[in-house]
């Protein structure tokens, strides 16, 4: 430990013998009972600097900053304020030790300096009694600054180590929020994290999407620049460009690049002069026609607004710490500036204590960007209040037997809770400030930064912008910034390249829509139960539609099945009580009754057509049907063979007549067409019953409830049925011969082409509509197959049976069938 102490020692006079700086101005010091450390660069580096050998650089040569001089006069007014309160550290004296922290990596002696001034600090622990060397503990106890976030990053380490607290007035970089790396660092500034978000909220509120980003290439722009790309993703923000602007950038070849992409707003997160040398090459460039969001570290730059051709580059906004006046400030300066401050040029001061800025008036100074003058007079007004409750000032009197170490400031500190200018000085578990806002400001045509709005943070978030103050340079019209332009309602985007602001736009299709505000990149496809026409933006629900039993339609279907269920009854009666007639005879005697009954039992599928199809329903729809059908058409192929065998194959090939009679061959082909049916259907309702099926590609706006029947699986059956109706058709045809008297082969043949005509009907409808009706349509070709052999194969017998009796009888028959054989012998 002490032989790390002891290099710091020599490491601090080494830098002193090389830096031979002397005569610095009064300004730098003030002695106090406990003095507070400050670093400001008021002069900065412009250029890298080379050394053949190590030294200190002296900073009153470079670049005077007049707003960093202004903020350490805020320094110095603030400790004399404090020392000037009765009620504020009473009876105790704060005093400073400033240093132009002009570089970051060759202002190491004020450094040092300040750690070890009037004594050394011994880390991690209060000096031992035992010590036998003088040890008394530091004045120094706490200290302000510095500015820029790569200052404080390379010299936080030094105070980090003793837990001596820095409280920071513009170090804005995020990296300072991480706690076990930066323990007693606290700032009085809000992180580029609140920075980025109020350059966010500026750009979305202006629906600006095609951005660029260009930033310091320090500590402080780079953690701006990631902090944005961050804070974009997932938004509709796309960076189109991004820069880092280091010693001497290509201006022309930024705006080159910027202006070949079409990018009209441009973000600058930079300091000041890097700012002022980007935004005079803009000028001269003769960039124009475009927006500048200006970081808060230049947005209140004095100077550009009243530059020459400022008001051709465009339009420029940007945020700003809240202008705050600090009563006697003024008085302050124009006392300062009225004394001459400079000692004896032979006394020798520590290096980087002097200004070289006698001659510069009180009004210049005032004039000055004030962006951080609250910053560092709260900074200095909370290290007096920690002090204030590390001495247990608050009877009155401090007392003045405590030894004040750093870690007890910073303990009190990290407590901090006062008022200052109507503002309560907190701050959060990291050190960062839990108060304040910022301003939103345009400058305007009169060279003038005009407040325009604001952010603020607490005690919640507020945002709002005055857009009707702004004088955009489109004549009043807010500039849009866009890679590609919005899709119309409806379309969806299509990503071209790598940025997702840069798409073609494609319609989306019937059945699906888009949403913007989710995914505007893909079409939706709608449910089942949905619907949308072309270039949606949601779906609708479908109609469902289906026949129920109240429909007139499905009303007549069912009084014609219960009227053809009633027919079928009275004929069996009538040919039950003329059963031993020759026209029931003819007919097919005791065949009729079965031929009637199927078809009755058929009918029964008709009033399945109707109300909401179930699978049950689905099932009763077709099996009726297929079954008794078969039968059916299985009798008539028997009749019709039966005909022709008794007129023709009789006379011609009388065993095989013989044989048919002997064993009932009519009865035997029923039997096995009605098993071969069954044993399908038995198959095809295992395999693929038929089930509900919903309608949606005919009509996208409905739904048309039905059934699904799957002609694969059902190809046996209807095959079956086909060719039974094929042999019927034969057998019949060759009929078409036989007396003209005795016409039931032509009577078949009739009824055949009447139920081949309506499928093929429906077959042909069935193709061009599927809407609701169509089950109608299937009931009534159910329907017609049925009274196709009803009306034109019974309903004839029946006439004759009840109106024409005289040829009901045995002599008109044989009578027929003498007539007809002596045809067939000549």
């Amino acid at each position: 430990m002490k032989n790390r102490l002891g290099f710091l020692c020599l490491l601090g006079f080494v830098f002193l013998a090389l830096a031979q700086c002397t005569v610095p101005a009064s300004e730098f010091q003030l002695e106090g009972d406990y003095l507070i450390g400050g670093l400001f660069d008021i002069h900065q580096v412009s250029a890298p600097l080379y050394h053949d050998r190590p030294e200190a650089i002296d900073c009153s040569s470079q670049s005077f900053v007049l707003s960093h001089y202004r903020m350490f006069q805020l320094m110095r007014f603030s400790v004399e304020e404090i020392n000037n309160s009765t009620k504020l550290l009473p009876n105790v004296s704060l005093g400073y030790e400033i240093f132009d922290h002009c570089s970051d990596t060759q202002s190491f002696p004020g450094i040092l300096n300040l750690i070890l001034v009037n004594g050394m600090i011994e880390p991690w622990g209060e000096p031992h009694e035992q010590q036998t060397h003088k040890s008394i503990e530091s004045k120094v106890i706490a200290v302000v600054g510095p500015f820029s976030s790569t200052h404080t990053l390379t010299v936080a380490p030094l105070f980090m180590v003793d837990l001596i607290p820095m409280v920071a007035y513009g170090s804005t970089s995020s990296v300072f929020s991480k706690k076990a790396k930066f323990p007693s660092f606290l700032r009085t500034v809000h992180s580029n994290i609140n920075s980025i978000e109020v350059i966010f909220n500026i750009v979305q509120h202006f629906n600006w999407r095609w951005v660029a980003f260009l930033n310091s290439d320090n500590d402080y722009g780079i953690d701006g620049q990631e902090l944005f790309i961050k804070r974009i993703k997932d938004t509709e923000i796309c960076l189109a460009y991004t820069k880092g602007l280091g010693d001497k950038p290509d201006y022309s070849q930024i705006f080159k690049q910027i202006e070949a992409q079409r990018i009209h707003i441009i973000i600058v997160f930079a300091p000041e002069m890097t700012a002022e040398a980007l935004i005079e090459s803009a000028i001269q460039l003769n960039i124009t026609n475009k927006v500048w969001i200006a970081g808060d570290a230049w947005s209140l730059n004095k100077r550009l607004p009243k530059t020459k051709g400022i008001n051709n580059i465009g339009t420029v906004i940007g945020l700003s710490q809240p202008l705050q006046t600090i009563p006697g400030f003024n008085d302050f300066i124009y006392a300062s500036k009225s004394q001459n401050n400079c000692l004896n040029a032979e006394q020798n001061m520590f290096c980087n204590q002097v200004c070289n800025c006698s001659n510069l008036r009180g009004v210049d100074v005032l004039a000055a960007d004030p962006s951080f003058s609250f910053p560092v007079y709260s900074a200095v007004y909370a290290i007096a209040h920690a002090l204030h409750h590390t001495l247990q000032c608050g009877s009155g009197r401090c007392n003045g037997n405590i030894k004040v170490y750093p870690h007890m400031v910073l303990a009190e500190l990290k407590k901090s809770n006062f008022t200052l200018l109507n503002q309560s000085i907190q701050f959060d578990e990291n050190g960062d400030p839990k108060y304040g806002s910022y301003s939103i400001v345009f400058w305007n045509h009169s060279g003038d930064a005009e407040e325009i709005g604001f952010y603020e943070l607490y005690p919640r978030v507020n945002f709002f912008i005055n857009n009707s103050k702004i004088q955009w340079y489109m004549d009043g019209e807010v500039p849009t910034s866009v890679c590609s332009p919005e899709c119309p309602v409806g379309h969806a985007k299509t990503q071209n390249g790598i940025h997702k602001c840069c798409f073609t736009c494609e319609i989306c299709l019937n059945g699906t829509y888009v949403n913007s505000t989710e995914d505007p990149y893909k079409c939706i496809q709608c449910k089942k139960t949905e619907w949308s026409a072309e270039g949606s933006t949601s779906c609708n629900l479908r109609v469902v539609e289906y026949i129920p039993f109240t429909d007139s339609g499905a009303i007549v279907i069912m009084v014609g099945a219960w009227v053809l269920v009633g027919l079928t009854a009275a004929m069996s009666v009538l040919f039950a009580i003329n059963y031993n007639t020759p026209i029931v005879r003819s007919a097919g005697g005791p065949m009729c009754f079965l031929i009637l009954g199927c078809l009755s039992l058929c009918s029964t599928s008709v009033f399945f057509y109707f109300d909401k199809p179930t699978t049950s329903f689905c099932i009763l729809r077709f099996l009726p049907f297929f079954l008794f059908y078969t039968v059916c058409l299985a009798c008539f192929v028997v009749r019709s063979f039966q005909i022709v065998c008794i007129f023709k194959i009789a006379a011609k090939f009388p065993k095989l007549n013989s044989w048919w009679m002997k064993y009932h061959g009519q009865w035997l082909v029923i039997t096995v067409a009605f098993l071969t049916q069954a044993l399908l259907l038995v198959i095809c309702y295992s395999c693929a019953p038929p089930k509900p099926y919903n309608e949606t590609v005919w009509y996208p706006e409905k739904i048309i409830l039905s059934c699904d029947l799957d002609l694969k699986t059902f190809s046996g059956s209807v095959i079956l049925l086909l060719s039974l109706c094929s042999l019927c058709f034969i057998f019949s045809y060759m009929g078409k011969d036989l007396p003209k008297n005795y016409n039931e082969a032509k009577a078949i043949t009739f009824c055949l082409l009447l139920l081949i005509l309506t499928w093929i009907i429906f077959a042909t409808v069935n193709m061009l509509y599927r809407g609701k009706y169509i089950e109608i349509l299937n009931a009534l070709a159910v329907l017609s197959s049925l009274y196709s052999f009803l009306l034109w194969y019974f309903l004839p017998k029946c006439y004759i049976i009840i109106f024409q009796p005289h040829k009901n009888t045995k002599q008109y028959f044989q009578g027929i069938i003498q007539d007809y054989t002596k045809t067939i012998s000549q």
